[in-house]
């Protein structure tokens, strides 16, 4: 089946992570493209941070939130208060990149005439598009079904794998106040969703050292809020053994993004700013000692514990340091288009 283009067009993609929406981006991208505009509007959880993330993309009209967990879209009540959200747009088109039935009824109730989605489970009964999902890919990724689907409708993905844009403001902002440091840059990326994903203050502080010893370049510790108390452990210990390290915690989101796309590489915790360093086309060194490698991106190396061992603590600095070697034979990618 092939699609016509579209008038307005909205794409719901409600996991709630920042890599969740990177992820997403080729197909965000792919389905702008169907669109007489070239644009599409985004329906998301607030803890994606999309209207940052996306300020600059221009595939990306408006980002709007999914608020279930303040409890404004909770409940049957909440269903109707995002239907009205909904026919506030009026859309001709919505995708649902994801599974829940929920999200296919508030479209359905807001009258939106073509309905595209996985067609999983009950959410079947209310897409009007006549292309589902096979009941084998209830388990898959959320990128492999999102392929899938574009795959089903003979749309084309330019990219792929996931790019994102930089505003000219925010690189701006960036190299105005860090002018002091002077490149290559480095970012260490040292926030986590959770606890078994952090390598800790005393690793980073100790690569801190090691990079700074061996004049790699200038060293930024990359965070969000939530990490301000940890940053302020790591600087303590980097300044307590001699190293220099520049803040950049808690960044805009969009001048953390200027940054990275300035940094020779990243290295650290599996979060999102591992997946936007990677859309950046900047070497990413993910340490994965609490979750799987993810492999979506020829920019992520995976550092794993030693075969014998597990958890983020069998990491080593040294084995890191071991890693760096990949970027020489990383350069020539990172200039393909």
């Amino acid at each position: 089946m092939k699609l016509a283009p579209s008038g307005r067009t909205l794409v719901v993609q409600p996991l709630p992570g920042i890599g969740d929406m990177v992820w997403h981006l080729p197909h965000i991208h792919a389905i702008a493209a169907t669109t007489r505009s070239g644009r599409v509007d985004i329906l998301t959880k607030p803890r994606s941070l999309a209207d940052r993330l996306l300020d600059a993309d221009p595939s990306v009209e408006r980002v709007f939130w999914l608020e279930r967990e303040s409890g404004r879209h909770a409940g049957a009540s909440g269903v109707m208060r995002l239907v009205a959200l909904l026919r506030q747009g009026l859309y001709q088109r919505v995708w649902l990149l994801h599974d829940s039935a929920r999200y296919a009824l508030a479209a359905w109730l807001a009258g939106i005439p073509e309905r595209i989605g996985y067609g999983l489970g009950l959410q079947r009964l209310l897409l009007n598009v006549p292309v589902r999902l096979p009941a084998s890919y209830r388990l898959a990724q959320p990128m492999v079904r999102a392929d899938a689907l574009l795959a089903l409708l003979a749309i084309p993905q330019s990219e792929s794998e996931p790019r994102l844009v930089v505003s000219d403001a925010a690189a701006q902002a960036v190299a105005a106040r860090f002018a002091a440091w002077p490149k290559p840059w480095i970012a260490l990326g040292v926030g986590s969703s959770e606890p078994w994903k952090q390598w800790g203050a005393a690793r980073f502080a100790e690569l801190i050292s090691v990079l700074r010893h061996r004049g790699l370049g200038s060293v930024f510790v990359v965070g969000g809020e939530a990490e301000r108390m940890l940053a302020a452990e790591i600087f303590a210990r980097a300044t307590a053994g001699d190293g220099v390290v520049a803040d950049a915690v808690a960044l805009p989101l969009e001048q953390a993004a200027a940054l990275l796309a300035g940094c020779r590489c990243y290295i650290g915790n599996d979060t999102g700013a591992l997946n936007m360093a990677a859309a950046l086309q900047v070497p990413a060194f993910g340490l994965f000692g609490g979750s799987s490698p993810l492999t979506h991106s020829r920019f992520i190396q995976a550092i794993v514990p030693p075969a014998d061992q597990r958890g983020m603590a069998a990491i080593t600095v040294s084995q890191v340091m071991e890693a760096l070697a990949w970027l020489d034979r990383l350069d020539d990618a990172r200039r393909d288009p």
